[in-house]
This record gives C-alpha cells, sequence and structure tokens, in this order.
C-alpha cells in the first residue's frame, strides 16, 4: 500500500490554470472521485478544490499506474497536455505525501501561513469522499492523523494567534487602498465562507454592506448574522455600476460580471474577485481597480516574513509527526498477529480443560474454572512476548521477528490423544 498526492497549487500553477482543474460542486466533486477510483491500482481517494489548490490525495497499490490514471484524467478535464500538467505539479508519495498533507492541514502550505479555512476544507473533502464510499481506513488514518498534527502545530506555536485568510487579506488590501471604509456602499455577491469572512470584516469596519446570492433566503440568512442588508440577485446589472466596492466568491462555472453589463462611472471602483473559477471577466478600459485571489500577494508575503519563525517550529512536529504516523502503521501490521497467538492460546486452554475433564484429572463441575485459570496462565506468560513485539515494531529487526511469529502461529493447535 501507498501513499500518493498529486497538487496543483498557488506555488505552481496561476489563476488560469487552477481556474480549468477545478471541481465547483459536489456534482463534479463525485465525478472526479469515481473516475479516479476507477483505476484498478487506486484504492481510496479524497479531493481538495479551493480557491489556491487542486489535489488529489490517493491510497494506491501501485504508483506508477495511478499517476498515469490521474494525469491522463485530469489532461481530459482541463485540455491540457499530460506533460504540461506533469511539469507543473508537485508529486508526493508515501513518506513526503503525509509530510505534505499534514502541513496542508497544519496550514503551513497556504498562501497565508496559519490561515483557518483550510482545515475545515480539508475536513469537508474527507467527509464527502468518505460518506460516498470513495475512501476508507488507509485515508481516514492519515487525515486524522494530520488533524492531530495541526492541533499540536496550533498548541505549541502561536502560527494561528491572529487567525487569517484569503478573505481577510483581501479587506486589508482595500483597506490599504483606502484610508476610510466608513459609510462605503459594498456588495458581497455569495454566501459561502469566503463571503461570510468578507462580510463581518467589513461591517467590523463600518462599511455599509449588502449581501446577493442566487437564493435569496441563503442571503438573508447571512445578512441577518452579520448586521448587512440584501440586494435581488436580479439586479446585479444595475448593481455593478453603482457600487463602489464590490467582493465575488460564488461557485459559478462562468463569470457572472462580463464587460456587457460594465458602464464607465465618474467614481473608483474597487473589485475583488475571490473565486475559482474566476467570477469577474473586465477589460482594462471599463476604469475598474480589480483584484484577484493571485493579486494579494504583497500582504501575503509580510505574513509569511512575520510567521517565518513560528513556521520552523511548525515543520519540526510536523516532521515528527510522520514518523509518529508511520511508526503507528507499523503497529497495524503487528496487531492482527497478536490477536491470533492469544485466539490460538484460548482454544490451547478450551482444548486441555476438555482433556482434563475426560482423563478424570479435575471434576465436570471444574471445567469452568479450569478453562479460566489455563487462560490466564497463558496471558501471563504471553504478555512480556507481545510488549516486546509492540515495541519492536518499529525496529529494522522487526519484519524477522514478525516473519517468525507468523511461521510459529500458522501450525494447527492439536491436543495430545
Amino acid at each position: 500500500m501507498h501513499y500518493l498526492n498529486i497538487s496543483f497549487s498557488y506555488k505552481n500553477s496561476d489563476l488560469e490554470v487552477r481556474e480549468k482543474l477545478t471541481y465547483p460542486n459536489e456534482k463534479s466533486v463525485e465525478a472526479c472521485l469515481k473516475k479516479l477510483n476507477s483505476c484498478k491500482d487506486i484504492n481510496e481517494t479524497i479531493l481538495i478544490s479551493t480557491c489556491n489548490r487542486m489535489e488529489i490525495f490517493a491510497s494506491c497499490s501501485d504508483t506508477s499506474s495511478a499517476k498515469k490514471h490521474i494525469f491522463e484524467m485530469l489532461s481530459q478535464r482541463a485540455s491540457l497536455s499530460v506533460k504540461e500538467l506533469e511539469n507543473r505539479a508537485d508529486i508526493y508519495d508515501d513518506s513526503s505525501a503525509i509530510y505534505h498533507i499534514f502541513k496542508v492541514a497544519s496550514s503551513l502550505d497556504s498562501m497565508v501561513i496559519g490561515e483557518t479555512q483550510i482545515a475545515g476544507q480539508l475536513k469537508d473533502a474527507f467527509r464527502f469522499s468518505y460518506d460516498k464510499g470513495y475512501c476508507d481506513k488507509k485515508i481516514a488514518r492519515a487525515i486524522r492523523s494530520a488533524f492531530k498534527c495541526a492541533a499540536k502545530v496550533r498548541n505549541a506555536t502561536d502560527i494561528s494567534s491572529k487567525p487569517v485568510s484569503v478573505a481577510s487579506v483581501a479587506v486589508s488590501k482595500l483597506k490599504s487602498t483606502l484610508d476610510n471604509l466608513d459609510g462605503k456602499k459594498t456588495l458581497i455577491i455569495g454566501v459561502g465562507e469566503m463571503s461570510e469572512i468578507t462580510a463581518k470584516h467589513l461591517i467590523s469596519a463600518n462599511a455599509d454592506v449588502y449581501i446577493m446570492n442566487r437564493t435569496k433566503e441563503k442571503a438573508q440568512v447571512l445578512a441577518d448574522e452579520c448586521g448587512a442588508k440584501v440586494i435581488e440577485y436580479g439586479k446585479l446589472d444595475s448593481a455593478v455600476n453603482e457600487f463602489e466596492i464590490i467582493f465575488s466568491a460564488t461557485s459559478s462555472n462562468v463569470p457572472i460580471i462580463t464587460n456587457d453589463i460594465i458602464e464607465k462611472c465618474d467614481f473608483e471602483r474597487y473589485w475583488f474577485d475571490l473565486a475559482v473559477p474566476r467570477d469577474i471577466s473586465c477589460s482594462d478600459d471599463k476604469g475598474v481597480n480589480l483584484f484577484t485571489v493571485d493579486d494579494i500577494t504583497s500582504i501575503v508575503d509580510e505574513n509569511k516574513s512575520l510567521r517565518e519563525n513560528e513556521a520552523r517550529k511548525a515543520h519540526g512536529i510536523v516532521g515528527r509527526s510522520v514518523v509518529e504516523f508511520f511508526e503507528y502503521l507499523d503497529t497495524l501490521n503487528v496487531e492482527p498477529m497478536i490477536k491470533e497467538i492469544y485466539q490460538k492460546a484460548y482454544k490451547v486452554a478450551d482444548i486441555e480443560s476438555k482433556r482434563a475433564v475426560e482423563k478424570g484429572f479435575i471434576p465436570k463441575e471444574y471445567e469452568a474454572q479450569a478453562r479460566k485459570m489455563a487462560e490466564q496462565t497463558l496471558k501471563r506468560f504471553l504478555h512480556d512476548m507481545t510488549k516486546k513485539m509492540r515495541e519492536n515494531s518499529t525496529e529494522p529487526k522487526s519484519d524477522t521477528i514478525s516473519g517468525m511469529m507468523q511461521i510459529l502461529s500458522s501450525d494447527d493447535l492439536k491436543s495430545d490423544s
């Protein structure tokens, strides 16, 4: 069994490429997982698809075959050659795949180090795949350990002491551009987590915030929660020419704001497209200051430098957690063997207690007590042996020990006549 991770992120792919590789809704995610698991060498998969990354994390029996299947599938999806995708992707297998997924869970691989969204996105990706039957124990073990690692990072470092996200960085970018947001008329399109974070930051800056969504009821829920107002989605065409500030983060497959509805205005407009694929398609001659998720690097770089020392500590924790994870996997190889040893020992106790009754060594009414005594004797005898098997399961000699124990426990146990 091997672990494999193929990653396309802001580190190796620009926004245009990430758009082609995005899976924006549950229907498309499930279709992807189904195709992934159709490969005979892929056992389990999860798909992480966010504004900054698209990653496939898999358990497989043959990494070469699995990689070939994945890149051919993504090539069809993105209309890009296999060679280009292979040259762009970060590819991790076995220990490096576990190290990477632990980094992702701990927000060390995020554009904004320490951001809090990725843990929830990873958890949602795993839960969706697990509930639909596309992953099971092998990936579950890795993801559970990844979250334990992330908890250790949070508790032992200050990397997330001031939680940030792409949305909060975008608002910071706006604040650095406009000295004062007090009373500024602002439109937020979409009601996802990105929109919620944006709304809360803007309202705390005293902006005049409106929420727009295709489903008005959902817009109303977010507006009530944040203290904003709702505007009908049908008024989008006019709203784009009335609002000075727009933040858009929907799951649409195509732009919802295009040149044909954008008019020139006599005031400055600042629009933030936080969606992948992009929500806004706007030419330069429209007089709009447009920022995408890839245009906030200055604040992101500042965030990285401020957290650099804490990140070094966190990487050490991740490294130790990876070692612990593989030690844990080694113990799983030993446990079934130990269980079998005890089961055969109890079978011997049952055989010998019955034989003692049949031979007249003890009365029939004491058979249960005799069996119990035999079981306790065998448990005491086996305790130190099995304890050492567990302790030595991570040592190089463990394979030899395990092999010998398998040979010794493989013969059928029969009582002497």
